[in-house]
């Protein structure tokens, strides 16, 4: 092939001319006749090679020459494949780019792309060869085996002929001595039952062949055959179900006849178990009709009682008759329950307005214990009889035969809904308040015998019931009566926030004239009483929630929640705890209404702590200790704590204020007084004050800067500069007003505090670095005394936060709007009343809320992270 190329004409890269003669250029020697592509070809002779015999002929010899063949030219086509890569490559290779630098402009691009075509046409060509001789081989090796496949496919079509005409045969057979066997006397079932199952199993062959018209013969008159089967053996199942003592039948050849039944199929087994079951319960059925007597729910224990004579019949006579797979007595007992329940379900109807409760629960228990009884006597649940044989006995709708009374169990929830109503009367609404006294009087902490009630009685009793109604509902239902149930309960519980717990909170009007201005002892341990059992309710109250939640069924679980009724609870608590501050201020009124009185611009001497205080702490420390001695839990005690010594700091600032003006030596007294008060405050927790807590941070925080305020009182105005110049170091802001608030409390005389203003002004107006607001921004001058403890903010972030449920509106009468900035009442989605002394207009009050108190003790706010 080289020879024909001029020798002006690049030459390929030689290991693409080596690739290409190694393919066309075949050696004289090969293993493999087919090899040869020359003219010297003889395909006899490659055929003689490939099959010397005659049992190479074999299909699975010509098999694998084939395969072989298919082999080569796979091989072929993949050297063929990659020599159109090779020089495919060559065309950009560095070969010909060297022979094009160094032939330069002397030899056109046309001729070296003639000699690669040239070259490819014969590469084609040799495959175009390759592929024709693969081709007419192939033929070859076809058109001699042709004849072998033929004879081949006829063998197997003779084979399977005369297997499908033996078969035939046998079936035919089996038609011919089964219709002997149906006609002899007395029938042998057990054999019929075999060669049934051996016609069925030869018929199954023959569903696809029913064109052929002896075959269809034959068939059709199989499936006859399996009628008259049928026919007999309902005939003889009727005559051993109804036992005629003139023609008894014997077990025997009834559990042999369950053999054919078998293998006639499930319906014939279906249709046969619940013909028995309807002919045993044919009697129960006439003697219980809804209509008559016996039917009727007081004669429900009759119904049972003849049933277990039905069971003990049938485990007498005819539980060792049927396969036990068949679950006949199983079967029996579903039947019952459905007959059962549509009959007490037409009893109940009847039954309207004279069903009693009793009747109710009573039918139902005994209902409830025979359903149990029926699985222990079956060891399976009825529930599963009830899914695995419904379907053989064509009930659609399954259900438990107690499903009958749910419908009607509004009955035993109204009877508990009335008997919860009658439980808590003695302590609703107006009786709440004398249920609550009557409880101190029951009780004494010196008495070990007959402790002191850490918690209203009633609610106690109420659980109780609660536990009892639960116990008692999730054995009759877990469907819809308990969760109505659930909604009874949850009812009740608001009614006891509301009418019992809140209710109690109420004083007379002669209880509010006789304790006006004095501390009342009972009402602090009626509020501490309060809370514990409000406590006691909401923890509770989960405990009921999660309890029914692992007893009801799953459809229901989304329904079941206390939430609601907790936080009622909780704002119950919060309510209570108004109580004990607003006790607390009546507490230290006096004391501070001393404070108030005192002269402080002639006071000449600091000499000591003033009498006030001793009566102001005496005071704290016998309310603070009731509370301790009452509250049972500590997070209550802490919360208490926070806004009580909120209340303090609030209601001393501003008599503070109102004692103005203070002079230099009244302002040191009080600033002596301050750190006697601070020291009773912070001792207020007991072991819980600890050194570095919230609780006495926040309380050092708010004494600390009444004494800023005091020190400033306390420094000379002389020279005008250095008084200014300590505002601002101990103030630090450069508020005209805030100043002339210092100067008030300070009583200096007009003249002097123009001096001292123009000062102020003028140091200031060059200190761009002064805030224009401090603490002082939100101290009022002239608090309102009957809303002094009203406008103090207790610690947003207390310990223990108590949302409160007074929105629409307080139960617990006056003082409630006192209290309403302490945190106690936040989340209210309308204002609390306000009238704190039976006399105030709610309007004019909360327009009147001390500035003071919004802001200036706002300082003190602050986050406990601590557990409560």
């Amino acid at each position: 092939m080289s020879q024909r190329i001029p020798p002006s004409v690049p030459q390929l890269p030689p290991e693409i001319i080596q690739s290409l003669q190694r393919v066309l250029s075949l050696p004289a020697q090969l293993e493999d006749p087919l090899d040869d592509l020359s003219p010297n070809f003889n395909a006899v002779s490659s055929l003689n090679n490939l099959f010397p015999d005659d049992l190479s002929l074999a299909p699975e010899s010509i098999d694998v020459v084939q395969s072989r063949l298919a082999q080569s030219r796979e091989s072929v086509q993949a050297d063929i494949d990659r020599l159109r890569s090779e020089l495919g490559n060559s065309l950009t290779g560095p070969e010909l780019n060297g022979s094009d630098e160094s032939m330069g402009q002397e030899e056109p691009n046309d001729a070296r792309m003639g000699v690669i075509q040239e070259l490819i046409s014969d590469l084609l060509l040799q495959t175009t060869r390759i592929r024709e001789k693969s081709s007419e081989s192939s033929h070859v090796v076809h058109e001699i085996t042709k004849d072998i496949q033929l004879l081949d496919l006829a063998k197997r079509n003779l084979v399977t002929s005369i297997g499908a005409l033996r078969k035939f045969g046998m079936m035919v057979n089996g038609v011919s001595q089964l219709e002997g066997q149906l006609a002899a006397v007395p029938r042998k079932f057990r054999d019929v039952a075999q060669t049934l199952a051996a016609i069925k199993n030869l018929a199954s062959t023959f569903k696809s062949s029913l064109r052929v018209p002896r075959i269809a013969v034959v068939l059709k008159r199989v499936q006859e055959l399996q009628g008259e089967i049928r026919s007999i053996l309902e005939t003889e199942f009727d005559a051993f179900f109804l036992q005629d003592p003139s023609k008894p039948v014997k077990n025997a050849v009834i559990s042999e006849a369950c053999t054919v039944v078998e293998v006639l199929g499930e319906d014939v087994r279906n249709h046969l178990i619940d013909r028995y079951c309807t002919i045993e319960l044919k009697e129960y059925r006439r003697i219980f009709r809804a209509n008559d007597e016996a039917g009727q729910l007081d004669n429900i224990s009759r119904r049972f009682a003849f049933f277990r004579r039905l069971l003990a019949t049938y485990d007498t006579d005819f539980s060792r008759v049927f396969p036990p797979e068949w679950k006949v007595g199983c079967a029996l007992c579903v039947k019952w329950g459905d007959v059962t329940r549509e009959d007490l379900a037409s009893a109940l109807s009847k039954a309207g307005p004279a069903l009693t409760v009793a009747l109710l629960l009573e039918s139902l228990q005994q209902t409830k214990e025979f359903e149990t009884f029926l699985g222990r006597k079956f060891g399976i649940p009825y529930a599963d009889m009830l899914n695995d044989l419904a379907p053989v006995l064509g009930i659609r709708n399954p259900r438990f035969v107690s499903s009958a009374f749910d419908p009607h169990m509004g009955v035993f929830v109204d009877a508990q809904d009335k008997a919860l109503s009658d439980m808590l009367t003695p302590h609703r609404g107006a009786k709440s308040r004398p249920s609550l006294d009557g409880v101190h009087r029951t009780g004494s902490s010196s008495d070990p015998v007959n402790p002191p009630n850490t918690v209203l009685p009633s609610s106690t009793e109420l659980f109780f019931f609660y536990g009892q109604n639960l116990e008692q509902c999730a054995k009759l239902s877990t469907e819809g009566m308990l969760a109505e149930m659930f909604g009874v309960w949850g009812k009740w519980l608001r009614i006891y926030a509301e009418d019992v717990l809140m209710a109690g909170m109420k004083r007379t009007e002669k209880e509010r004239r006789s304790f006006d201005g004095r501390l009342n002892v009972a009402e602090i341990k009626n509020a501490s009483l309060l809370i514990n059992t409000a406590d006691y309710c909401q923890v509770t109250a989960l405990e009921l929630e999660e309890k029914v939640k692992e007893k009801i069924n799953d459809k229901y679980q989304d329904k079941i929640t206390l939430q609601a009724e907790r936080d009622m609870f909780v704002g119950v608590i919060s309510s209570a705890i108004l109580i004990l501050l607003r006790e607390l201020e009546v507490a230290i009124d006096g004391s501070l209404l001393s404070m108030q009185r005192t002269s402080w611009t002639t006071l000449e001497h600091v000499s000591g702590e003033s009498g006030y205080v001793g009566e102001l702490v005496q005071a704290v420390q016998e309310v603070v200790t009731i509370v301790r001695d009452h509250v049972e839990q500590k997070k209550y005690l802490r919360n208490f704590y926070d806004k009580a010594s909120s209340v303090i700091i609030t209601k001393f600032t501003n008599t503070l204020v109102k004692s103005r003006p203070l002079k230099e030596t009244g302002a040191e007294q009080i600033l002596l007084d301050l750190q006697g008060l601070r020291s009773c405050l912070l001792k207020l927790p007991g072991s819980h004050s600890a050194e570095g807590s919230t609780y006495s941070k926040f309380v050092t925080k708010s004494t600390t800067r009444l004494e800023t305020l005091l020190k400033l009182v306390i420094a000379p105005v002389d020279p005008a500069e250095g008084f200014v110049q300590n505002y601002i170091l101990l103030v630090g802001d450069s508020s005209f007003s805030n100043f002339q608030k210092v100067l008030d409390l300070k009583g200096a005389p007009r003249a002097e505090q123009n001096n001292l203003l123009d000062s102020f002004l003028t140091i200031t107006s060059t200190k761009d670095e002064l805030e224009s607001t401090s603490f002082l921004s939100s101290l009022d001058m002239d608090p309102d005394s009957s809303l002094s403890v009203q406008s103090t903010i207790s610690p947003a972030g207390s310990r223990v936060s108590l949302p409160s449920l007074l929105g629409t509106g307080s139960s617990s009468g006056q003082g409630n709007a006192t209290f309403a900035s302490l945190g106690l009442t936040g989340g209210m989605s309308s204002p609390p009343p306000t009238d704190v002394t039976g006399k105030g207009d709610g309007k004019k009050e909360a327009s009147r809320i001390s500035d003071f108190g919004r802001r200036f003790v706002s300082f003190a706010v602050r986050r406990d992270t601590t557990s409560s």
